[in-house]
């Protein structure tokens, strides 16, 4: 038994198989104010925004970071909202903030996580229609972030691709590596989740051209990698390939990385 595994406890254990379960299943109720997402808020201040890239990973990590908290897992404080949402149709929302508006939403139930100098927090989900005042008044859209020059790959973390000819703006970026890290967390084993929980859930979040791109998706159909397919809802297109996610890239073609998926991930 390695080290880690000695050390795992049965919360997070709880809390890992049921995000490897999956989600999804259940259509949207006929009351659209009852249709249930996850709030993520960016941090944008207008002065000195953060690089791209490093917002994405931000994002990522704070999702990924409250799925497996421990207020979602049996007999947490969240657990009811968290699994309501998770076992219907997954949505996420970006919106941004800066300044007071972004100290405000700290005090909203969620996770915000910070890396290389950008922030992001993702929300406790529930209905539309019942979003914390202090988020609701955010804009979705507006402030856009240049895509970065190429960036270093972390080797010992993972990597969630973004598929660069969609794109997409920041905020439908961020909702979808979000979608990615809960994918990957899920599909891997127990044992890598919690050592990458350790981590931070720390990632880094990159534009695929063309030619990675499609060596990324023959990644995906050996078993070796998870992709986010879009529901069409906003800016792509029904069942586009929006962002693919590699585990401990520095090791593709070693058994660490190609044989991570215990079990598929529902398309």
């Amino acid at each position: 038994m390695s080290s880690i595994e000695s050390t795992l406890d049965a919360g997070f254990a709880a809390r890992h198989a049921e995000l490897a379960r999956g989600y999804g299943g259940g259509g949207d109720p006929a009351d659209p104010a009852l249709v249930q997402a996850m709030p993520m808020v960016l941090h944008i201040p207008k002065n000195e925004p953060p690089n791209r890239s490093a917002l994405l990973s931000a994002a990522a990590s704070s999702v990924v970071a409250l799925c497996l908290d421990e207020r979602v897992g049996p007999d947490g404080e969240w657990e009811e909202r968290y699994l309501t949402w998770k076992r219907s149709r997954i949505r996420k929302v970006a919106r941004r903030a800066r300044g007071a508006q972004w100290r405000a939403v700290q005090e909203v139930a969620g996770v915000t996580v910070e890396f290389a100098g950008a922030q992001a927090r993702a929300f406790v989900p529930g209905p539309v229609g019942e979003v914390d005042p202090r988020i609701q008044r955010l804009q979705i859209s507006g402030t856009e972030l240049p895509s970065d020059d190429p960036i270093a790959i972390d080797p010992e973390s993972p990597v969630l691709w973004v598929n660069a000819e969609l794109g997409m703006t920041v905020g439908k970026a961020a909702a979808q590596v979000g979608h990615a890290s809960m994918l990957l967390a899920g599909a891997l084993p127990v044992a890598r989740a919690y050592a990458w929980a350790a981590q931070g859930f720390r990632c880094t979040v990159a534009d695929a051209d063309p030619v990675q791109w499609a060596e990324l998706q023959r990644l995906v159909a050996q078993g070796g990698a998870v992709a986010v397919r879009d529901a069409g809802f906003t800016e792509v297109a029904p069942g586009s390939t929006t962002v693919i996610a590699v585990d401990l890239p520095g090791r593709v073609g070693q058994d660490r990385c190609t044989s991570f998926l215990e079990r598929k991930p529902p398309k």
